[in-house]
């Protein structure tokens, strides 16, 4: 699946380890390099497994267009779908075998 970052910030952080590390810790960045290779190796956003580690899911209220993988608890690796129109069901709901690039938005512990 192809990843986009939504920020440069967030984009040099993601990109290099030494910059994860001093971020977020060595725990949590060898968590983030590892759901982001998931997400990479994925054909699409059905194969993401919404079971743990990564448990996918979509969030709900003010976040409804957003998805999210879990990280060391509490925080979470949020992302949308990087497509135009966003490929959807005829319920309304996003069609995760179309969706083939995302764009991460941000690591955050949203509860």
């Amino acid at each position: 699946m192809k990843i986009e970052i939504a920020t440069r910030r967030l984009a040099k952080i993601l990109n290099s380890e030494r910059e994860m590390s001093k971020r977020y810790g060595q725990r949590m960045s060898r968590v983030i390099a590892s759901r982001l290779a998931v997400l990479r190796n994925a054909p699409n956003l059905a194969a993401v497994p919404m079971t743990t580690p990564e448990r996918r899911h979509p969030l709900k209220g003010k976040r409804t267009s957003q998805q999210a993988v879990d990280l060391v608890h509490p925080y979470r690796l949020v992302f949308t779908p990087a497509h135009e129109p966003l490929p959807k069901h005829p319920d309304g709901g996003v069609d995760a075998e179309q969706v083939t690039a995302i764009r991460i938005i941000e690591v955050v512990d949203y509860h």
